[in-house]
């Protein structure tokens, strides 16, 4: 489903800066301490006559006959690697939106504020595994791959796809796959089995082990599955990870759930405190424009 540009959030002059040092560089600082080219290849561009021909790629031309400038990738302050998951529960939609385009539409928000700063972006998915992950880059062409992926899998929900969620095994490995310090921007609903809130922890720790800076956004529609916000009749509820199922009335059990809930998430809202790890609560209904500008003013007053 294509990413409709009109719905993306407008930031004004805010700036999405990281606040640790990343790859030995002070971050804050947008302008590439680097001029001219650099060492890392990014693509090729027909050659333009009276440029210089110290970046003609002479290999190419003996193939194709025709001159190509290597274009490289400008080194950048932030790194910056944006993780959705892609889990069945993710695309739970009760009015306008899913939690999954809710977070596509802050990704590719974020992404657009990031290529104005010419700061390098990454993205990966993951449910029970990582099911992709993309290098760090700046390029026009790198934006558009990622784009593209991106709405590879906004779309509906369909009971045979179901995809289960395994976060703590998923964030490790993305913490062992991204080998430059990065800041890493995770967007999940946070519905994992909980009594493993201390694997899900450790995997967080893993990503701040590795030098990365780590900011969490719990995706929720907070009326319906925080609150559950429900009519006072009989409902089914079906598991979309597993398709189990259940009858009830959520007036019976509302009161005991909402502790519950608020207790699991409060024991992981607290420890990323403890860990200087950024939790955001992003309510679905609020809108992503809302949500996005309330922490970058607010990140950006700290920093």
């Amino acid at each position: 489903m294509p990413i409709d540009r009109l719905r993306l959030a407008q930031f004004g002059n805010l700036e999405l800066l990281a606040r640790q040092v990343v790859e030995g560089f002070i971050t804050g600082l947008h302008k590439s301490p680097f001029h001219g080219f650099s060492v890392e290849f990014a693509e090729h561009r027909l050659y333009n006559n009276g440029e210089s021909t110290r970046h003609i790629d002479w290999k190419l031309y003996g193939r194709t006959e025709r001159m190509y400038t290597k274009k490289y990738e400008e080194e950048t302050n932030l790194r910056c690697c944006f993780v959705i998951d892609s889990s069945s529960s993710m695309y739970f939609k009760y009015q306008d939106q899913s939690k999954f385009e809710f977070s596509v539409y802050a990704v590719a928000s974020l992404m657009e504020l990031l290529r104005r700063q010419r700061d390098a972006v990454g993205l990966s998915f993951f449910n029970k595994n990582v099911e992709f992950i993309s290098e760090s880059k700046s390029s026009q062409s790198h934006h558009r791959q990622l784009y593209f992926e991106l709405e590879e899998r906004l779309k509906e929900y369909h009971p045979s796809e179901k995809q289960e969620t395994s976060t703590s095994e998923a964030l490790h490995e993305i913490a062992e796959l991204i080998h430059k310090r990065s800041l890493v921007v995770i967007f999940t609903d946070l519905l994992d089995d909980p009594n493993r809130v201390n694997e899900i922890i450790e995997a967080l720790q893993h990503l701040k082990h590795n030098k990365h800076e780590v900011v969490l956004f719990q995706v929720m529609d907070a009326r319906i599955e925080k609150e559950l916000n429900l009519e006072n009749r009989p409902y089914q509820l079906i598991d979309m990870e597993t398709g189990e199922k259940m009858k009830l009335n959520p007036n019976e059990i509302r009161e005991s759930y909402e502790q519950r809930i608020k207790s699991y998430f409060d024991e992981i809202r607290l420890r990323c405190v403890n860990l200087s790890i950024d939790f955001i609560e992003a309510d679905i209904e609020k809108g992503v424009e809302p949500v996005l500008q309330q922490y970058l003013i607010k990140r950006q007053k700290l920093h």
